[in-house]
């Protein structure tokens, strides 16, 4: 029975409706044959810098990959703060263009000359811009596959914020054993991926959250101490919990509201790892303000400059999926929206009312 089912099964893989020939026949036998991609997409544009409003569905050309890129169909798409700065203007950006900087999927073709991909092979990026739209072209040097086994929209929700967490953890400021870390927005997407990093290491996390159901998330993943800041000032709770010797390094992506205090929670030489600004930019100050407060240290960093080879793009990118494969790394996807929904994704997200992940979906 099981030979005969197999043989009916190869019998009807090659066979072909009377009179389909040609490319109807490629688009029959691979649904990735350039024949079988659609010639438009729907995708977001923006064509004035502003709020969430400037985010329009659209229909635009499917584009062509150049010799050395690849033609992603994505699945998913991954909301990140640095979508806002872009659509703000912030980050200055030629207009029109598509926002979204993380997204995984399937090759749907290749350029004439990329060898190490092939269509239908699933894939995973960040740091490229053009996500949010149901394709995208993308260099094969920027792509890396997805592991067996993870699925993806959780590969679509780790890239950026994951490698974002480890880049953060191991290199901005190598953490360590013992070290004490006061995390910022700890229950928010790269929040609660850096307290878990920095758990497994064995590092002490004092984490700052605004609510009770923020806090218990952060604890969850591995907070040692809670602070809610909507109720208590977090330099002086940071001082009376570490008796008035400070923390090691502070990870801040909240910027204006959060920065001077958290400089001053630092004990001398600490680090302070400013890598967002979701409550405005931080005001300009003479640099001499670091050597008043205990010759500290100060770095700005941004996810593009720790995956600038391809070796260091694969070293990331395989750790941190290969953390969520494993299940040591645990994601929270707080929701998902069509795509067409990406103006209430941007609402929602600067709204401060979200925990952990959120994606868009072209194809729903």
């Amino acid at each position: 029975m099981l030979l005969a089912a197999h043989q009916d099964c190869k019998l009807r893989s090659h066979f072909f409706p009377l009179g389909m020939h040609g490319e109807a026949r490629a688009r029959a036998r691979n649904p990735f044959h350039p024949a079988a991609i659609e010639s438009t997409m729907k995708a977001i544009q923006v064509s004035r810098t502003g709020g969430p409003e400037v985010l329009q569905f659209v229909d635009l050309p499917t584009p062509q990959p150049q010799p050395n890129q690849a033609l992603v169909k994505i699945s998913a798409v991954g909301v990140n703060f640095v979508d806002v700065y872009f659509r703000e203007g912030r980050y200055p950006e030629k207009l029109p263009f598509t926002p979204g900087q993380e997204a995984a999927g399937v090759v749907a073709e290749v350029g004439k000359d990329v060898t190490s991909l092939k269509p239908g092979d699933r894939v995973a990026y960040s740091s490229v811009q053009g996500s949010y739209a149901q394709y995208a072209t993308v260099p094969a040097d920027r792509l890396v596959r997805i592991p067996d086994g993870l699925d993806d929209r959780s590969a679509a929700a780790v890239m950026l914020q994951g490698m974002t967490a480890h880049y953060l953890l191991h290199d901005s400021y190598s953490l360590r054993k013992g070290d004490t870390a006061l995390i910022h927005a700890a229950a928010g997407g790269v929040g609660l991926l850096l307290v878990q990093m920095a758990h497994h290491i064995g590092a002490r996390v004092i984490a700052t959250v605004s609510t009770d159901d923020k806090a218990k998330l952060a604890r969850e993943a591995g907070a040692d101490d809670i602070i809610l800041y909507t109720r208590q000032d977090f330099e002086a709770e940071t001082k009376r919990l570490t008796a008035g010797k400070g923390v090691d390094v502070v990870y801040d992506s909240v910027g204006k509201d959060t920065f001077f205090k958290g400089l001053n929670v630092l004990h001398p030489r600490g680090f302070m790892v400013l890598f967002g600004g979701s409550s405005g930019a931080v005001p300009p100050f003479e640099p001499t303000l670091l050597t008043q407060k205990g010759s500290l240290f100060l770095t700005r960093p941004s996810l593009n400059h720790y995956i600038i080879t391809r070796q260091e793009l694969e070293h990331r990118a395989e750790a941190v999926l290969g953390m969520v494969a494993s299940g040591k790394l645990k994601l929270r996807i707080e929701h998902v929206y069509p795509l067409a929904q990406a103006q209430q994704a941007h609402r929602d997200l600067e709204g401060r009312k979200t925990t952990g992940k959120l994606l868009l979906l072209p194809h729903d």
